[in-house]
């Protein structure tokens, strides 16, 4: 008797089957061991959380087969600079400097705050929001990552328990840490901007983080991790760090740490240092295989040598920068040094293969020829890429014994122009939105855009009155408190 078939819209939205499931599709990225291997016409067994089988038709019994047809199976992507926030970054690609556009605060804003600009519930609904942005790019782990700018100072706990409540509800595999630091940037004049530090708030930043990562680590049956974020390395002081470094190595987690990132970064790094911050961390034994630091766009040849020697990995945000006619130079001499590569998505939307299709464009126009990266390369760098930065084995790839995180891409959506090689056709056809379905830890957490307990639509209206409650808030902390129309010119004239 032949096993069962069953379509995908037979199963639970945000349950996980039970018995064994046969994913056949007609390409799958499966795992052998020694990398990624193409297979066609195979299938995917998933049982409980984990993958059972990868190969041809599996010989066992299963509880349902489902035929997925014309579509690419393959491991789910990690991100490691996950935007949980609305999306400011949006408000720096066609504007002025930041000490002009509320990205720095002024001093006299300083005097009279600074002052948290969203609420509990708020950050809480921005958290749930982002995060089911991710799924629906077949986004399956996600290190959130959000702007300290319009904080009080740091993040709280309160809406990282919330984080994690949202994750597990949609199914989202995380790694959470409260953002902390000692300090921030202020402008004192036009284009003048200093670092203000308090050493005492930093330190209590951390032991909340650290309270909270005791007490977080390896919730919801492991779906929900804990990771220390200190916030940039110009945020951070040296006492800070040293004991961010010494708690990670105690009790074995990974630290993001956002450095060699901009110029404001390395202009204040050589005021107070006098050197740039991967050699001030170096200097201070302060770099290990456990720390991940986004963009080393900035990164001097020195720092990217302390990087391979130390076994940092880069976050890689192509997109981000990309906007602004940066990039990171670059991707295959990093390779070639030996330094571990990951993939961020930094900004909304959270589109992993448009980020992908970006780093191959900058990777080659770096190196100024198409060997400067591969398709493979970059698919590498968003999957095993971020699972080896985690120390996880079992995550960014498909074989048996890995977690069931797996995202499911429509190769026949009518968009798409015909296929040659499936990973090749889903990075130059540069968007997420073919996403089909995501499983998480064996449990179906979206299928064709919609989550389980999420209503679309109406988030997103309610994001946008959220973020446009906030954008009205930028006067206040912008120099000068010009109004929204100096700050934020519209592309043309209003026509009037």
């Amino acid at each position: 008797m032949s096993d069962p078939t069953t379509p995908l819209a037979d199963l639970a939205l945000g349950q996980r089957a039970p018995g064994r499931t046969a994913l056949a599709a007609r390409w799958i990225v499966a795992h052998d061991g020694s990398g990624h291997r193409l297979l066609e016409n195979g299938e995917v067994v998933i049982d409980g959380s984990d993958i059972l089988y990868v190969g041809r038709r599996f010989p066992g019994a299963v509880a349902r087969r489902i035929d997925l047809g014309e579509v690419l199976v393959s491991p789910g992507f990690i991100d490691l600079d996950a935007l949980s926030d609305l999306d400011t970054t949006l408000l720096t690609v066609d504007y002025g400097p930041g000490w002009a556009t509320g990205r720095v605060w002024p001093e006299d804003y300083v005097r009279r705050g600074p002052v948290e600009m969203y609420s509990l519930d708020e950050l809480a609904f921005q958290k749930r929001f982002a995060f089911a942005q991710l799924l629906r790019n077949g986004i399956t782990t996600a290190l959130p990552i959000a702007s300290l700018f319009y904080r009080e100072w740091g993040e709280t706990v309160a809406e990282f328990d919330a984080a994690a409540q949202a994750a597990q509800d949609l199914g989202l595999r995380v790694y959470l840490g409260p953002a902390y630091r000692s300090g921030g940037m202020v402008c004192t004049a036009p284009g003048v901007l200093e670092p203000r530090f308090d050493e005492e708030r930093g330190l209590a930043g951390l032991s909340d983080a650290l309270a909270f990562a005791d007490r977080i680590d390896g919730a919801a049956d492991g779906l929900i991790r804990a990771m220390l974020a200190p916030d940039r390395v110009e945020t951070c002081t040296l006492p800070l760090l040293r004991r961010t470094m010494d708690a990670a190595r105690e009790r074995t987690l990974p630290v993001r740490l956002h450095m060699a990132q901009g110029r404001m970064e390395r202009e204040t790094l050589q005021r107070l240092h006098g050197t740039t911050a991967p050699q001030w961390l170096a200097a201070n034994g302060l770099l290990h295989d456990r720390l991940i630091a986004p963009h080393a766009v900035e990164a001097e040849p020195q720092d990217l040598t302390l990087y391979a020697e130390h076994g940092v990995t880069i976050a890689h945000c192509p997109l981000v920068y990309a906007r602004d006619g940066e990039m990171l130079r670059s991707f295959r001499r990093c390779r070639q040094m030996g330094i571990r590569i990951g993939m961020g998505t930094d900004t909304a939307p959270p589109d992993m293969v448009l980020n992908m299709a970006v780093a191959l464009m900058v990777g080659r126009a770096a190196e100024g020829n198409e060997t400067g990266l591969t398709t493979a390369e970059v698919f590498e760098a968003a999957t095993t890429g971020g699972a080896d930065a985690l120390g996880r084995a079992d995550l960014g790839r498909l074989a048996p014994g890995a977690k069931a995180d797996i995202a499911v891409f429509d190769l026949m959506d009518p968009w798409f122009a015909p296929t040659v090689d499936p990973v090749q056709s889903l990075i130059f056809g540069a968007t997420g939105r073919v996403t089909r379905a995501v499983f998480v830890d064996g449990r179906l957490s979206m299928r064709d855009g919609a989550l389980a307990g999420f209503d679309a639509p109406t988030a997103r209206q309610q994001a946008q009155a959220q973020f446009d409650r906030m954008l009205a808030r930028y006067p206040e902390r912008t120099w000068a408190q010009p109004d929204l129309a100096t700050i934020f010119p519209p592309t043309f004239p209003l026509l009037r």
